[in-house]
């Protein structure tokens, strides 16, 4: 009796930062003879490797590792144009019978890759007002405003990430509905398995600021200084990311290097948490233990839910 190969489904692994994505990624494609995905929207920048936890080629273990090092630093970035990148991506690999896997915990990158999700056009009008607004008054006040017109999107949005918080409120002014009204329910273009790795906060806060700790060891630093004779600055989504925003407040005499270390911990576990409850609201989640005590089993774990006849 024939008995007919399944074919490749899309796997997303997804959650907070150091939760421990990455490794199981890699653990998945190389028993699964797939390819990573990033769906991390920092990691799509080139030069910004420490800062990113950017897995080494030796952490690769051999695995492809596609959609790294994408733009340049200066470029905002743009979740349209990495949808178009993703599915060229996953479609090669579903094409060629192999296996995708997608890793990342920016939600929206991940959603924009394997759901069906259109996203509204651009007001040039109506974007510049709002920069202007962001210039003159800071992200704060805009947040507040997003926070009064849609609860969720603020929630979901960090207050410092001004360009997020401006594109959002344009979507509003365009479509005059919440920025997420407009994301439709989970209808998924792929047949996917998610699989969140979650981890307890107390756990996962003392594995960031030891992340945190070991990305200053590394050389966050001259890395950020680097980068800023490329033009950091004038991105206006690099220059925002955790840790590169801290270390050129430092730089430029703002703060002490203690200080930029300490609020880079900060920032990110508030962003873990926000990560967290994205994903949570997401029922088609399969929410797996990535605790220290867990580890080692994760990957069995996650296999053993792939060998389920789940659906996303």
């Amino acid at each position: 009796m024939n008995t007919a190969v399944p074919a490749p489904r899309v796997i997303a692994v997804v959650g907070p930062t150091a939760a421990g994505k990455s490794d199981l990624g890699v653990a998945l494609a190389r028993q699964l003879g797939g390819e990573v995905i990033n769906a991390d929207s920092m990691q799509l920048y080139r030069g910004m490797d420490i800062g990113t936890a950017k897995l080494t080629p030796q952490e690769q273990q051999g695995v492809p590792h596609r959609l790294l090092d994408v733009w340049d630093v200066t470029r905002a970035a743009n979740v349209a144009e990495y949808q178009r990148l993703a599915r060229a991506e996953i479609d090669r690999l579903l094409a060629d019978g192999r296996t995708p896997v997608l890793v990342g915990g920016s939600g929206l990158y991940v959603r924009g890759a394997i759901d069906t999700l259109e996203f509204p056009g651009t007001d040039p009008a109506v974007r510049a007002r709002l920069e202007d607004e962001l210039a003159e008054r800071g992200s704060g006040a805009l947040h507040a405003r997003l926070a009064a017109a849609d609860p969720e999107a603020a929630a979901a949005i960090l207050p410092g990430n001004g360009r997020r918080i401006v594109r959002a409120l344009e979507v509003i002014e365009i479509t005059g509905r919440p920025f997420t009204a407009n994301l439709p329910g989970h209808e998924a273009v792929y047949d996917t398995v998610q699989i969140g790795v979650g981890v307890d906060r107390p756990e996962l806060a003392d594995r960031i600021a030891r992340r945190v700790d070991r990305m200053w060891e590394a050389g966050l630093v001259d890395e950020v200084r680097a980068l800023e004779a490329a033009g950091l600055r004038e991105g206006r989504t690099a220059s925002r990311a955790l840790g590169y925003q801290q270390v050129l407040a430092q730089l430029a005499g703002e703060c002490t290097e203690q200080e930029a270390r300490e609020e880079t911990v900060r920032a990110t576990k508030r962003f873990a948490r926000r990560q967290d409850s994205w994903f949570r609201r997401d029922p088609r989640v399969h929410w797996l233990s990535g605790a220290a005590d867990d580890r080692e089993e994760l990957p069995r774990r996650a296999l053993a839910l792939l060998e389920r006849p789940v659906t996303a």
